[in-house]
Parts: structure tokens; C-alpha cells; sequence
């Protein structure tokens, strides 16, 4: 009709021997469409006789091919001109209401229940009618319209109808309803003309299926791409979705949008957010929005996520049912009262074992949790180096605690929040004396006592002046079990790669990276050298179960972010750094990480045997039953294979611990080392009555001016510079390794001197060994010692390793010649 208001000069042309009394459809009809359709009819017998004088070959299947179009064409000019007729004549029948609201030029009528009987449920509608965009249903002065681009129909449904009747169910976005016949052909009719006008709506163009031919009109998409505003009550009321839709429901990728600003991109399953997805919500009282970038399950927040609030807050971790739960990190970014919380989250509050440091205060709080309060034992270490142990309840201290000062003194008994002794107490300093009594603090007066000194300047016992905290009031078992906990429920899901992110996602630090890893986890992947894929990794895992190659393997997996083992070794890096990095770095909690690096080593083997476990499952192999000793087996593993791996990721905190733990030994050994390095080599050997049929010297070349009895750092230097590399290496059994080398270097110039071989015994061994640390100069070499003593692994001890390491820890001796 629009084309005819601009074209009417050409349409009077056309028109010019009609009379106005004749009807105007009548009129176009005879003009622009009876011609055509004639033509068409004369082709199909001109077509046919053609075919008859032709003999077998492609022109006549050619023509046979041309024959039966131009005989479906003359169907669909049929159809559309039924279609015209029955749309007028409704138009005409409906009343007012119904037209006006119904009628639009372009549309045009399928089917109507009054022609071809079917019923909708029960009081469902009086009318059922379909037209090549909408179906409607009727009922009384109302009526229901569905768009057919959102409308699927099923016939596995026989069930759902009444006896005797044959059923389709007709699935919308927001209602399900169902359309019930007598016949089953009426019905077949029905479904047929229902998947032709979705399939030509979707399509956006009108074709010409022919009814009962086979193959003619496919089916219509049950995958579609579609936008729709929900409008009754339920979670969406009043949503936009835009995205893909499966059966009547969001499926895949879409976007919701609410009038009130929210909005949630991300993925989709059976009408529900499921996968990762981005959610924004408004915060109403400012124009800011919370942001979270999080994995879902039906519906709700579940799995590793990272939530951008408004207020400059920021959390990274696990969610569950739409709140924080499992561990996390919430930090505050603001210049404002800025903190950090690493740890438990239980109903999204702060439940169970966390560190929390305080920036402005310089302090930082290592214990228990409950209801978003300090609650139960905890340890507080401050900037300043005082370091203190309490109970807590609901933030407040109660009961006594033990106060561990900078200087070495101890105090243990109740103090307040600003460190003040107050009531019974009693102070051990660090030269021995003990005051033990009652301690007041009267304005203007200072810290007074009534009690008891002791000033025998008996030593403090080292359980004392070097107190380790935390070991009984927070077992290493249940530190971080939040972390172990998403992995083991990883392991237990049969490691399906689309929860891979959800459970073991911590190795990501922020929001882009989450976005990144997600592209990266549902694309294509690109070609790599190693496959991290969760089946390739699984695969692989079989195929190295040898030391030498399962060493190899593992130190490429936990190097690997994209590898569990790797996403767990870094959600522990996290963990440990936020627990003894900074203000955290204080002696007293030393046993405290050893230990826990040590349990690191222990649950990392657990898991990669709960991965080989699964991966001999799925290829049907019975993984080895556990047998008695276990525990020592796993420990013996742990200890051996595991923790040289992990050690580097801790070893910057944790040997800045052993530093501080054993400062003032260090401090004097130094001394030691400085005096002795005034020493002349000839003049240090003597010193240290090291024999002289074993001095090395050859060695001291002289030349003009110079003394052979002042030359320096010239004997044994081959040995002095292999125990140098001490310092360049983090595995305990490396460093074994070198002391080994040391030992043989030392040997090997001995033997050089002497002309023959020569096996040292512990009287020569332990002065040359005495000459080579002075001269080798190595700063912490008491914490070097401590910490390949604690580390090493325990099959090394009573072996040659272990003598070599009690020979070199005689360089205590050197407090003495410092002395």
C-alpha cells in the first residue's frame, strides 16, 4: 500500500479503463495480478510438453525440475491470495477492539481455530488464531499475543493432554501453555503451520513449504538470538534480555538490563545465570555502581570471583549462594581507614582464621574470626617489632596474654590496648632479671609495681626469650582451609574444565585478568608448547609417574597458572605473603610459617595424587590402595619432591624470618669474621692450628715488595669461592650439595699439597673448614644453617650431608674468638 501512494501517476496508467463504480480490489487485482498468475499457468503445460519430446539426459531433469517450481509458486500464489481473503473477512468479523489492535497491513492469517478446531488449556481462550508474526489467543474481551520469533512448539506431549486428545505444547518466554485436537491430522496441520510461520519469522521472509510433501519446510531453530522485556512478577520482571535462547529460555551468551540501572552480562543456562558473567548494581544513595565479576550457578554467585564495590572496597574469592563464603580478600583502596583481610568468609562475613592488617595503626592481627569480629586467640604484631598474643572477644582484649618486646624482654600477664602492664604480671628482661608483681599505670606518675625483683641474672630459657607463637592455639591443618576446601570440591566434581575457573580461579589478581581468563577458557586456544588443558592434563599426568619425570612435570605445572597445581600453589603465595610479608616479618612467628610451607609441600602432593587418582579412574586403571604408613609416604614425598619446587615462592619471607630469629648470633659471627679477616692467610692457618704440612703454600705467589707472611685470601681459594654460592640457591638440598663441594675442594688442594690422595679426618676437617667460612665472608650464615637444617629432607640426616652440616655449624666457635 505505501509503494502505491508514491507511484499513483503509474497506477492511473494501469487503472484508466475502469469506471469508479468498479471495486477498486477487483480493479488491481485483474491489473497486477491475474496477468501473472495466467503466465505462470501457461508455463506449467508448456513445461510439460517440453519434458515429453525429451529424452533421458540433464536438460530434461532440468525441465522436470523447473515443472514442479512453477507448480508450487501456483500453490503459494494461491496461498497468499487465501491468506488476503480470510485476513480481510477477520477484520471484518472481529470487533473494533480487536481490530484496532491487531490489525496491521502487513499481516496476514495462517490459521483459525474456528476453520481448523484446536483448544488451548483449559479456560485457557475462546479463539485461537495464527498469523505469520504473532499467535493469539482470545478469551472474552481480552486477548494474548506471543511473538513467533519466541515461540517453540513441542509435540512429545501426549502425556500432558486429556484422554483421547492430541496435544502440542507451546513454549513462550514467560508461559507455557498447551493447544489440544480431536484428529491427529488436525493437529499434524497445526504443528506443521506453526514451525513454518516461526521458522519464515525468523528468517524475515515468506517461502512456500508445500503441506504433506516431504522435506519440504525444516524445522525452526530451537538456538535463537533474540531481545524481550519479562513482564510478569519473578526474578526479571521488568528486565530487557538480549542474547541467545534455548527452548523459551535464556541460553548462552546475553545481557539483562533493569529499569533500575542493574545490568548482567555473561552466560547463560535454562533461563538462569550460569558461567562466569559481570553483574553491576547502583548503589542508591551515590552514583557509583558494585561491580561483580564472578562465576554463577543457577542463578547465584558461586565459585571465585572478584567484587568491585562502590565505597573503593575490593574483594577477591569465593562465593556461595550469592554471598562471600570460603577465602577471600577484602581490601580497602581509599586513603581513608585503609586495611586488608586475607581469609575465612562464612554467610559473607568474616568467620574462621584471617590475617587483617591495619595500615594507618601499623599493625597487623593474625588469629580468629566470628561474625565479622576478632574472636578466640590472636596474635598482634606491630611496625614497631612488639608482638603480642590474647584472646579476643568481639574485638576486645580479655583475659591475660604474653607481651613480647623489641629488646627480648617478656612480659606475660593483662595489659591494655595501648601495651600497658596493668594488674599481676610478671617481666622477664632480657639480661635475666624478672620483676613479678602487681604493675599500675596513675596519670602523671608512669608505670609503677609493687612485687618482687630477681636479679640472680640467670639466663632466660630460649622457650622464653625466643617464644614461637600461635603453634597450639592455631593448628596448620586448619589455617587456610578455605583454599583446600575449593580445590578438593574440584577434584571431587571429576575436574570438569568449565568449573575449572570457578574453583581454582585465585591465580587472578584483577578484573581484567578475570575477563581475559575467561575469553581464553571458552575460545579456541592457541597452539602452546604444553597443553594445560584439563583432559591433556590428566592424560599426562599417567604418563609420568617415574621420579626423574615426575619431577620434571611438576616443576612445569606449578610454574604454570593455568595448571591446578599452579593456581593452588599461588592462591598459598597469597596467603603466606599476607601472614609474614611487612609488618608481618617478626622472630616470633618463625615456627609458625616453617611449619606451614612444610604443610604447603604436604597438601600439594595430596592433590596431585587426587588428580592421578581421577585420571586412572577415567581410563579405567584401579588407582593403588593406601596402604599402612601412608602418612609417612606422603610426608617423605612432600618433603622430598614438593618442597624444593615450592620453596622459591616462600623463600624471600621465610628467610627474613630465620634473619631476624637469629640475629644476634649472626651479629656476633660477624664480628668474628672481621676480626679473623685482618688475619694474613699464614697468620689465620697458624691461628687456627691448622697443620702445617697442609698449608697450601704454593698458592702464595709473590711478587715485587710483597711478604709471603702478609699475603690474603689466596689459600684454599677454590674452596672458599664454592662455598660463596651458598647464597645463590634456595633448595636445602642444593645448598647440602655445595657444602659437599666445598668439603671435596677443600680435600682436593689438600691432596694437591701433599702429593698424594688424602682423606681429611674431623681434627683437620674442621679448622680448614673454619679458614674457608672466614674467608667466604657469608652474611646470615647462621640463619643458612638453621634453615637447611629445618628444610632438608630427613632421609639426608646421619648421612654424609648431615656430617658435613654439624662440621660447619662449629663456626658458632667464632663468638668466642671475637671475643
Amino acid at each position: 500500500s505505501e509503494a502505491w501512494k508514491h507511484h499513483k501517476t503509474v497506477l492511473k496508467q494501469f487503472l484508466a479503463g475502469f469506471t469508479s463504480e468498479t471495486s477498486m480490489s477487483l480493479a488491481l487485482y485483474t491489473v497486477l495480478h491475474k496477468p501473472l498468475r495466467d503466465h505462470i499457468e501457461q508455463y506449467i503445460p508448456l513445461l510439460t510438453k517440453l519434458n515429453e519430446v525429451l529424452k533421458e539426459g540433464s536438460e530434461k531433469d532440468v525441465v522436470t525440475s523447473a515443472i514442479k517450481e512453477y507448480v508450487k509458486l501456483k500453490s503459494f500464489i494461491h496461498q497468499v491470495l487465501d491468506e488476503a481473503c480470510f485476513t480481510k473477512s477477520l477484520w471484518e468479523s472481529l470487533g473494533c477492539k480487536f481490530t484496532d489492535m491487531l490489525c496491521v497491513p502487513e499481516r496476514r492469517l495462517l490459521e483459525d481455530s474456528k476453520n481448523l478446531h484446536i483448544s488451548a488449556s483449559t479456560n485457557r481462550s475462546d479463539r485461537i488464531l495464527l498469523f505469520d508474526d504473532v499467535l493469539v489467543l482470545i478469551q472474552g474481551n481480552s486477548f494474548q499475543s506471543f511473538d513467533l520469533k519466541l515461540v517453540w512448539v513441542d509435540e512429545n506431549c501426549s502425556e500432558k493432554s486429556a484422554p483421547g486428545l492430541y496435544g502440542l505444547r507451546i513454549i513462550t518466554p514467560e508461559e507455557t501453555f498447551f493447544l489440544s485436537a480431536k484428529d491427529l491430522q488436525i493437529k499434524a496441520v497445526w504443528q506443521w503451520k506453526l514451525n513454518q510461520a516461526v521458522r519464515q519469522a525468523l528468517n524475515g521472509k515468506r517461502d512456500f513449504p508445500l503441506w504433506g510433501q516431504t522435506g519440504e519446510g525444516s524445522e525452526p531453530p530451537s538456538c535463537r538470538f533474540f531481545t524481550y522485556v519479562f513482564r510478569l512478577e519473578g526474578k526479571f520482571k521488568s528486565a530487557s534480555y538480549e542474547g541467545e535462547w534455548h527452548e523459551g529460555k535464556p541460553h548462552g551468551k546475553g545481557t539483562l538490563k533493569w529499569r533500575d540501572g542493574r545490568n548482567h552480562v555473561g552466560d547463560f543456562k535454562e533461563g538462569l545465570e550460569h558461567g562466569f558473567g559481570i553483574c553491576l548494581v547502583p548503589r542508591r544513595s551515590q552514583d557509583r555502581y558494585d561491580c561483580y565479576k564472578c562465576h554463577w550457578y543457577e542463578g547465584k554467585m558461586r565459585g571465585y570471583g572478584i567484587c568491585e564495590y562502590g565505597n573503593d572496597m575490593v574483594y577477591k574469592g569465593y562465593f556461595k549462594e550469592n554471598v562471600r563464603q570460603g577465602f577471600g580478600i577484602l581490601e580497602n583502596l581509599s586513603a581513608e581507614n585503609p586495611f586488608k583481610y586475607t581469609g575465612q568468609w562464612e554467610n559473607d562475613k568474616k568467620n574462621g582464621y584471617g590475617v587483617w592488617e591495619d595500615k594507618d595503626r601499623g599493625e597487623r592481627y593474625i588469629g580468629t574470626w566470628l561474625n565479622d569480629h576478632k574472636h578466640g586467640q590472636g596474635i598482634v604484631v606491630t611496625q614497631s617489632g612488639v608482638c603480642y598474643q590474647r584472646t579476643f572477644h568481639a574485638d576486645k582484649m580479655v583475659g591475660s596474654g604474653i607481651l613480647l618486646l623489641e629488646d627480648d624482654s617478656v612480659y606475660e600477664g593483662n595489659f591494655t590496648e595501648d601495651l600497658t602492664f596493668v594488674g599481676k604480671g610478671k617481666l622477664s628482661f632480657a639480661n635475666g632479671f624478672v620483676l613479678e608483681g602487681t604493675f599500675t599505670n596513675k596519670l602523671g606518675q608512669g608505670l609503677q609495681t609493687h612485687g618482687i625483683l630477681n636479679t640472680s641474672n640467670e639466663q632466660l630459657d630460649d622457650r622464653i626469650t625466643k617464644a614461637q607463637l600461635g603453634l597450639e592455639e592455631f593448628p596448620v591443618e586448619k589455617r587456610w582451609k578455605g583454599i583446600y576446601d575449593q580445590f578438593l570440591e574440584f577434584i571431587h566434581s571429576g575436574c570438569k574444565e568449565e568449573t575449572e575457573e570457578s574453583f581454582t580461579g585465585f591465580h587472578i589478581q584483577t578484573s581484567k585478568e578475570l575477563r581475559k581468563s575467561q575469553e581464553y577458557l571458552f575460545c579456541q586456544r592457541g597452539t602452546e608448547d604444553v597443553s594445560w588443558k584439563i583432559e591433556d592434563i590428566l592424560e599426562e599426568l599417567v604418563q609420568h609417574q617415574g621420579l626423574e619425570s615426575l619431577q620434571s612435570y611438576l616443576e612445569k605445572a606449578l610454574k604454570s597458572s593455568l595448571h591446578p597445581l599452579g593456581k593452588l600453589l599461588k592462591a598459598l603465595t597469597i596467603a603466606f605473603q599476607a601472614t609474614y610479608s611487612g609488618i608481618g616479618a617478626n622472630r616470633h612467628l618463625l615456627t609458625m610459617a616453617q611449619e606451614e610451607v612444610k604443610y604447603y609441600a604436604k597438601k600439594i602432593w595430596e592433590f596431585y595424587q587426587g588428580l592421578l587418582h581421577l585420571a586412572l579412574e577415567q581410563k579405567g586403571q584401579l588407582p593403588a590402595k593406601c596402604v599402612d604408613g601412608e602418612t609417612r609416604y606422603v610426608d617423605q614425598k612432600a618433603c622430598s619432591v614438593v618442597l624444593p619446587l615450592i620453596l622459591p615462592c616462600f623463600y624471600p619471607e621465610l628467610f627474613m624470618l630465620y634473619m631476624l630469629y637469629h640475629e644476634r648470633e649472626d651479629d656476633l659471627y660477624c664480628q668474628g669474621i672481621v676480626d679473623l679477616s685482618l688475619f694474613p692467610d699464614i697468620k689465620l692457618l697458624e691461628f687456627l692450628d691448622v697443620q702445617k704440612h697442609l698449608w697450601p703454600l704454593k698458592d702464595l705467589t709473590l711478587t715485587t715488595n710483597q711478604r709471603r707472611s702478609l699475603i690474603k685470601d689466596k689459600c684454599f681459594l677454590s674452596a672458599t669461592e664454592c662455598l660463596q654460592k651458598l647464597i645463590t640457591t634456595v633448595d636445602p638440598l642444593e645448598k647440602l650439595v655445595i657444602l659437599q663441594k666445598t668439603y671435596e675442594e677443600i680435600e682436593s688442594t689438600v691432596s694437591r699439597v701433599v702429593e698424594k690422595d688424602y682423606k681429611l679426618p674431623m681434627d683437620d676437617l674442621l679448622p680448614l673448614l673454619m679458614y674457608v667460612v672466614s674467608r667466604a665472608k657469608i652474611q646470615h650464615l647462621g640463619a643458612e644453617i638453621h634453615l637447611i637444617r629445618d628444610l632438608m629432607d630427613p632421609t639426608n640426616q646421619g648421612g654424609l650431608y648431615d656430617f658435613l652440616l654439624t662440621a660447619l655449624e662449629v663456626r658458632k666457635c667464632f663468638r668466642v674468638t671475637a671475643a
